[in-house]
Protein backbone atom coordinates (compact mmCIF):
# COMPACT_ATOMS: atom_id res chain seq x y z
CA UNK A 1 0.00 0.00 0.00
CA UNK A 2 1.23 3.59 -0.75
CA UNK A 3 0.11 7.12 -1.15
CA UNK A 4 -0.27 7.06 -5.56
CA UNK A 5 0.10 11.18 -6.17
CA UNK A 6 1.13 14.50 -4.37
CA UNK A 7 4.28 15.76 -2.30
CA UNK A 8 3.88 12.31 -0.69
CA UNK A 9 4.07 9.87 -3.56
CA UNK A 10 5.00 6.38 -3.47
CA UNK A 11 5.79 6.58 0.55
CA UNK A 12 4.45 3.59 1.46
CA UNK A 13 2.20 2.61 4.40
CA UNK A 14 1.75 -0.26 6.40
CA UNK A 15 -1.21 -2.34 5.90
CA UNK A 16 -1.72 -5.54 8.73
CA UNK A 17 -3.25 -8.21 8.28
CA UNK A 18 -6.37 -7.52 10.50
CA UNK A 19 -10.02 -8.63 10.30
CA UNK A 20 -12.41 -6.12 8.89
CA UNK A 21 -8.95 -4.03 7.39
CA UNK A 22 -9.58 -3.69 3.65
CA UNK A 23 -7.16 -0.53 2.17
CA UNK A 24 -9.38 1.29 -0.60
CA UNK A 25 -7.27 -0.20 -3.77
CA UNK A 26 -5.14 2.05 -5.41
CA UNK A 27 -7.52 2.17 -9.02
CA UNK A 28 -10.54 3.18 -7.30
CA UNK A 29 -8.40 5.41 -4.62
CA UNK A 30 -6.89 7.07 -8.14
CA UNK A 31 -10.70 7.39 -9.66
CA UNK A 32 -11.59 9.33 -6.25
CA UNK A 33 -8.99 11.45 -6.55
CA UNK A 34 -9.87 12.10 -10.34
CA UNK A 35 -13.48 13.21 -8.91
CA UNK A 36 -12.26 15.21 -6.17
CA UNK A 37 -9.81 17.10 -7.92
CA UNK A 38 -11.53 20.72 -8.31
CA UNK A 39 -12.77 20.58 -4.02
CA UNK A 40 -9.58 19.17 -2.86
CA UNK A 41 -7.26 22.52 -2.95
CA UNK A 42 -6.94 23.73 0.49
CA UNK A 43 -9.82 21.26 2.03
CA UNK A 44 -10.23 20.41 5.78
CA UNK A 45 -10.95 16.09 5.42
CA UNK A 46 -12.29 13.78 7.91
CA UNK A 47 -11.06 10.44 7.29
CA UNK A 48 -13.40 8.09 9.80
CA UNK A 49 -12.41 4.41 9.55
CA UNK A 50 -8.78 5.43 8.48
CA UNK A 51 -7.13 2.21 9.19
CA UNK A 52 -4.00 2.37 6.78
CA UNK A 53 -4.42 6.10 6.74
CA UNK A 54 -4.43 5.61 2.43
CA UNK A 55 -7.45 8.19 1.95
CA UNK A 56 -6.83 11.33 4.42
CA UNK A 57 -2.67 10.77 3.95
CA UNK A 58 -3.60 10.79 0.17
CA UNK A 59 -5.74 14.12 0.28
CA UNK A 60 -3.39 16.03 2.39
CA UNK A 61 -0.66 15.00 -0.43
CA UNK A 62 -2.39 16.25 -3.20
CA UNK A 63 -3.31 19.57 -1.66
CA UNK A 64 -5.82 19.27 1.68
CA UNK A 65 -4.89 21.64 3.54
CA UNK A 66 -6.02 19.08 7.07
CA UNK A 67 -6.92 15.83 7.80
CA UNK A 68 -8.68 14.33 10.70
CA UNK A 69 -7.86 10.63 10.37
CA UNK A 70 -9.90 8.74 13.03
CA UNK A 71 -9.36 4.66 13.78
CA UNK A 72 -10.55 2.99 16.61
CA UNK A 73 -7.59 0.17 17.13
CA UNK A 74 -4.91 1.06 19.35
CA UNK A 75 -1.91 -0.56 17.33
CA UNK A 76 -3.43 1.45 13.75
CA UNK A 77 -3.75 4.50 15.26
CA UNK A 78 -0.26 3.92 16.66
CA UNK A 79 1.11 3.38 13.47
CA UNK A 80 -0.51 6.21 11.96
CA UNK A 81 1.38 9.01 13.79
CA UNK A 82 4.62 7.36 13.15
CA UNK A 83 3.54 7.88 9.59
CA UNK A 84 2.68 11.26 10.28
CA UNK A 85 5.54 11.81 11.99
CA UNK A 86 7.88 10.66 9.38
CA UNK A 87 5.96 12.78 6.89
CA UNK A 88 6.68 15.27 8.82
CA UNK A 89 3.08 16.39 8.96
CA UNK A 90 2.31 16.79 12.41
CA UNK A 91 0.74 20.19 11.59
CA UNK A 92 -1.50 19.43 9.25
CA UNK A 93 -2.64 15.83 10.05
CA UNK A 94 -4.07 14.81 13.48
CA UNK A 95 -4.79 10.85 14.11
CA UNK A 96 -7.44 9.96 17.11
CA UNK A 97 -7.52 6.69 18.43
CA UNK A 98 -11.06 6.45 18.91
CA UNK A 99 -14.21 4.92 17.78
CA UNK A 100 -15.94 6.35 14.83
CA UNK A 101 -19.31 6.52 16.22
CA UNK A 102 -18.16 7.79 19.65
CA UNK A 103 -15.62 10.49 18.29
CA UNK A 104 -18.62 12.60 15.90
CA UNK A 105 -20.93 12.35 19.14
CA UNK A 106 -18.11 13.83 21.47
CA UNK A 107 -15.24 15.69 19.40
CA UNK A 108 -15.86 19.54 18.82
CA UNK A 109 -17.46 20.00 15.23
CA UNK A 110 -14.57 20.68 12.67
CA UNK A 111 -17.20 22.03 9.35
CA UNK A 112 -15.14 18.84 7.09
CA UNK A 113 -15.29 19.82 3.16
CA UNK A 114 -14.35 16.15 2.47
CA UNK A 115 -15.60 12.97 4.01
CA UNK A 116 -14.48 9.67 3.96
CA UNK A 117 -16.44 6.73 5.28
CA UNK A 118 -15.32 2.82 4.85
CA UNK A 119 -16.09 1.34 7.96
CA UNK A 120 -15.69 -2.31 8.20
CA UNK A 121 -18.31 -3.72 5.47
CA UNK A 122 -19.93 -6.76 8.15
CA UNK A 123 -20.83 -3.96 11.11
CA UNK A 124 -23.14 -2.42 8.62
CA UNK A 125 -22.34 1.10 10.33
CA UNK A 126 -23.14 3.72 7.88
CA UNK A 127 -26.86 4.41 9.01
CA UNK A 128 -24.94 5.40 12.32
CA UNK A 129 -22.70 7.70 10.98
CA UNK A 130 -25.02 9.79 8.77
CA UNK A 131 -27.11 10.46 11.77
CA UNK A 132 -23.79 11.85 13.78
CA UNK A 133 -22.12 13.14 11.06
CA UNK A 134 -24.27 16.74 9.82
CA UNK A 135 -22.65 18.63 12.65
CA UNK A 136 -19.04 17.92 11.47
CA UNK A 137 -19.50 18.98 7.82
CA UNK A 138 -18.98 22.46 5.82
CA UNK A 139 -22.11 23.64 3.90
CA UNK A 140 -21.21 22.47 0.78
CA UNK A 141 -19.25 19.17 1.83
CA UNK A 142 -18.20 16.40 -0.19
CA UNK A 143 -18.99 12.36 0.70
CA UNK A 144 -17.15 9.75 -0.23
CA UNK A 145 -18.83 6.42 0.84
CA UNK A 146 -17.07 2.66 0.12
CA UNK A 147 -19.57 -0.59 0.57
CA UNK A 148 -20.05 -3.96 -0.49
CA UNK A 149 -21.17 -4.08 -4.75
CA UNK A 150 -24.30 -5.45 -3.26
CA UNK A 151 -25.43 -3.34 -0.74
CA UNK A 152 -24.13 0.17 -1.03
CA UNK A 153 -26.01 2.39 1.68
CA UNK A 154 -28.91 4.89 1.10
CA UNK A 155 -27.30 8.24 1.93
CA UNK A 156 -29.75 10.96 3.72
CA UNK A 157 -31.90 13.52 1.73
CA UNK A 158 -29.71 16.85 1.39
CA UNK A 159 -27.49 14.83 -0.99
CA UNK A 160 -26.61 14.87 -4.49
CA UNK A 161 -24.32 11.76 -6.46
CA UNK A 162 -21.84 12.99 -8.21
CA UNK A 163 -20.19 9.93 -9.50
CA UNK A 164 -19.95 6.45 -8.85
CA UNK A 165 -18.31 3.53 -9.78
CA UNK A 166 -17.53 -0.46 -8.36
CA UNK A 167 -15.44 -3.43 -8.50
CA UNK A 168 -16.52 -7.06 -8.24
CA UNK A 169 -16.28 -6.32 -4.32
CA UNK A 170 -17.22 -3.02 -3.52
CA UNK A 171 -19.18 -0.37 -4.44
CA UNK A 172 -18.52 3.23 -4.00
CA UNK A 173 -19.77 7.02 -4.83
CA UNK A 174 -18.94 10.45 -4.32
CA UNK A 175 -22.19 12.84 -3.33
CA UNK A 176 -22.39 16.97 -2.49
CA UNK A 177 -23.96 18.12 -0.05
CA UNK A 178 -25.65 21.84 -1.42
CA UNK A 179 -25.65 24.83 0.49
CA UNK A 180 -29.01 25.00 -0.21
CA UNK A 181 -29.72 22.07 1.65
CA UNK A 182 -28.04 23.50 5.06
CA UNK A 183 -30.20 26.42 4.45
CA UNK A 184 -33.30 24.77 4.23
CA UNK A 185 -32.42 22.56 7.21
CA UNK A 186 -31.83 25.15 9.45
CA UNK A 187 -35.05 27.31 8.86
CA UNK A 188 -37.22 24.32 8.96
CA UNK A 189 -39.77 24.37 11.73
CA UNK A 190 -38.93 21.59 14.41
CA UNK A 191 -41.92 18.92 14.24
CA UNK A 192 -44.47 18.25 17.33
Amino acid sequence: MRIIGGRWRNTRLQVPSLEGLRPTSDRVRETLFNWLMPRLPGARVLDLFAGSGALGLEAVSRGAASAQLVERDPALAAGLRGVVERLGAAGQVQVAAADALHWLQTAAPMQADIVFIDPPFAAGLWPQVFERLPRHLAADAWLYVEAPADAVPQVPAGWRLHREGGTRDVGYALYVRAAATLHDDLNATPSA
